[in-house]
């Protein structure tokens, strides 16, 4: 039979070629077949044959004499013994959490994971915010009243803590998120319409999108928080706060929020980066909250139109709108372009196109930089092009307000 010597879930992507494979072949045209005396369509064989001959060279496999339908036998069996378990592993260290009234009635529900050993429970903001009373449910259906340790509305994150886990229950274990690729596959857990424990399968559909806080900030508009990751595992209401695993049962996301029209899951749903946890949660716990570094500036891209209009060598790059007064880019003599209702964006704004010597594409790239490898008081060193002249400019980051 065919034995394969990669990863298992590398099966999962034979499996899904292979049916590709065969649909195609019998879809577009069907070739002259004969029948052997086990009622086997010898034509319809003959092309699943060669799919399954493809797909094994494409992924590697070395091939021995099996059926194909041996071989998919296998490829079920590996990958479901391998699902199985990761949740078994994981499911423990995933919770239901009920959000209680003041006369303790459940008014709504979300998910968490058990961040450390001291009963510290990480879930998003929005699940715990207006809370007057939070009882955890474990996998095994004990329960722990909670109390709320730290939030954070611009990541979405909270921690909340129990007295003590049950026996057995262990933390999490984190990934990083810088090893998220699109295209791999993911595992989502959480309570779905209350419903405990559910496990959902998918893959990562995209890196670098954005998530709007839900706090106006000073001046107007929203903070963002940036490297999200799109997935179209199932989630739905509940899945808030419950993990998004790689297929090593570590936690690469957080789960935040669907796009959809209808309330339920459309194929479109945003994980908050594990990488924004390795930050976040430790001040959480010490503090309460989590000082952002802050530039004071907003910032736009450029179209071709607005490159050529403003003569600039370059569309790519972050162009600076506003500056905030007294703010640590208005200290560091950042120029804006203001705005204006009719016209749109003027000229006259700086085009940051580094940071500390790393290309700046867009405002995005600005936000995730600041975002994850910077610290209030740290000065930066930005790049910057300002009448046609590229230059170097110092700016001491402040803390966001």
């Amino acid at each position: 039979m065919y034995r394969f010597q990669r990863s298992p879930f590398l099966l999962l992507i034979a499996l899904l070629a292979f049916s590709a494979l065969a649909c195609q072949a019998i879809s577009f045209g069907q070739p002259k077949t004969t029948t052997d005396e086990s009622g086997t369509n010898a034509g319809q064989q003959a092309i699943v044959d060669q799919a399954v001959a493809t797909v094994m060279a494409q992924i590697g496999a070395q091939p021995a004499t099996a059926t194909p339908a041996a071989s998919l036998s296998i490829v079920g069996t590996d990958l479901e013994a391998s699902m199985i378990d990761l949740y078994q592993k994981v499911n423990p260290s995933v919770v239901l959490i009920y959000i209680l009234d003041r006369q303790s009635f459940p008014v709504g529900s979300g998910s968490g994971i058990v961040y450390d050993a001291q009963g510290h429970v990480v879930t998003n903001n929005h699940v715990v915010t207006g809370a007057d009373g939070l009882e955890v449910v474990f996998s095994d259906g004990q329960r722990r009243s909670a109390v709320v340790v730290g939030t954070d509305v611009d990541s979405d994150l909270a921690v909340i803590r129990v007295d003590s886990l049950p026996d057995g229950v262990q933390p999490v274990s984190l990934g990083d998120s810088n090893d998220v690729r699109v295209g791999q596959f993911v595992v989502a857990i959480g309570n779905p319409f209350g419903e405990t424990g559910s496990l959902s399968l998918g893959i990562v559909s995209g890196l670098g999108r954005s998530l709007a806080s839900n706090r106006i900030a000073e001046g107007g508009g929203r903070y963002s928080l940036p490297s999200v990751i799109q997935t179209d595992a199932a989630i739905n209401p509940g899945n808030s706060g419950g993990p998004l695993l790689n297929l090593n049962g570590q936690v690469i996301g957080i789960n935040s929020a669907i796009s959809t029209s209808t309330g339920t899951n459309s194929g479109v749903g945003f994980s908050i980066p594990v990488n924004a946890l390795h930050r976040v949660i430790p001040s959480l716990i010490a503090e309460g909250v989590y000082h952002y570094p802050f530039m004071g500036v907003r910032m736009t891209s450029l179209d071709l139109s607005a490159q050529q209009q403003m003569k600039l060598p370059q569309v790519t790059g972050a162009y600076v709108t506003d500056v905030t007064p007294n703010g640590p880019a208005a200290r560091a003599g950042l120029h804006a372009s203001g705005f204006n209702d009719s016209v749109g964006t003027l000229p006259g704004g700086d085009l940051i196109i580094g940071i500390n010597g790393q290309p700046i594409a867009s405002p995005d790239d600005l936000i995730n930089y600041l975002v994850f490898e910077t610290e209030v008081g740290q000065t930066i060193m930005l790049t910057i092009i300002r009448d046609g002249a590229q230059m170097e400019l110092p700016l001491t980051l402040g803390e966001r307000p």
